[in-house]
């Protein structure tokens, strides 16, 4: 093992971008659009869709995790996974999540409070149906967060969907869908130099209107 490193060292300035208060008029989900279209054409994010999902475990504790954003417009973020794994769980239990991007090539994070609830049973078909064929299989073969007693159980499982679903397509599981976080909370934070760093903060009121407030880094 390598001598303990002082981290304290380690620091950049970021100097890409900022944001002004003309940006406090704006609906939040249009200046998220934007920020993710720039990821999007911004060739070193491999991967602008990125986000930590935060729950409130049933063991009490937050847990953070990284899954993939598949949709987004005025009503929220869409992301799928398995209804019954540790993630399924901890939303059923409580609804309350948080999601974050960090796009560091653009000195930029945003971070996100709402309300996750299941989207609908047709909408679910539709994006599972679209998926490729070793991903719908893959969801099948795994039960997810369950304690398994090796890789092999995953691989025998696969091979046994493989042949059971040779000339037809495997249908979407009752325990696999989608999720809409419906926010209620929205920071825009762009990294500045001397660590004054932009932070836009756009809340929903209770007549359904955004206001945004300017929050001291």
């Amino acid at each position: 093992m390598k001598e303990k490193q002082d981290l304290g060292s380690l620091r950049k300035s970021y100097e890409k971008g900022g944001l002004s208060d003309r940006e406090k008029t704006q609906n939040p989900m249009n200046l998220f659009a934007r920020w993710f279209t720039e990821a999007e054409a911004t060739p070193a994010i491999e991967e602008a869709n990125a986000m930590s999902l935060v729950t409130q475990g049933l063991d009490g504790y937050p847990k953070a995790r990284v899954v993939l954003l598949k949709h987004y417009d005025t009503e929220g973020f869409v992301f799928y996974t398995n209804y019954e794994s540790e993630k399924g769980q901890a939303i059923t239990a409580d609804s309350r999540v948080g999601i974050s991007f960090f796009w560091p090539a653009l000195e930029r994070q945003v971070i996100i409070k709402g309300i996750a609830e299941k989207i609908t049973s047709a909408a679910s078909d539709a994006y599972f149906d679209s998926r490729p064929l070793g991903s719908r299989l893959g969801a099948l073969a795994s039960p997810q967060s369950q304690v398994i007693e090796s890789r092999s159980v995953l691989e025998d499982n696969l091979n046994i969907l493989k042949g059971k679903h040779k000339e037809n397509d495997p249908n979407r599981p009752n325990n696999w869908g989608g999720y809409l976080v419906r926010p209620h909370e929205i920071e825009f934070w762009q990294g500045r130099p001397n660590r004054l760093h932009d932070r836009l903060r756009f809340g929903l009121s209770s007549d359904k209107q955004w206001t945004a407030q300017r929050l001291a880094p």
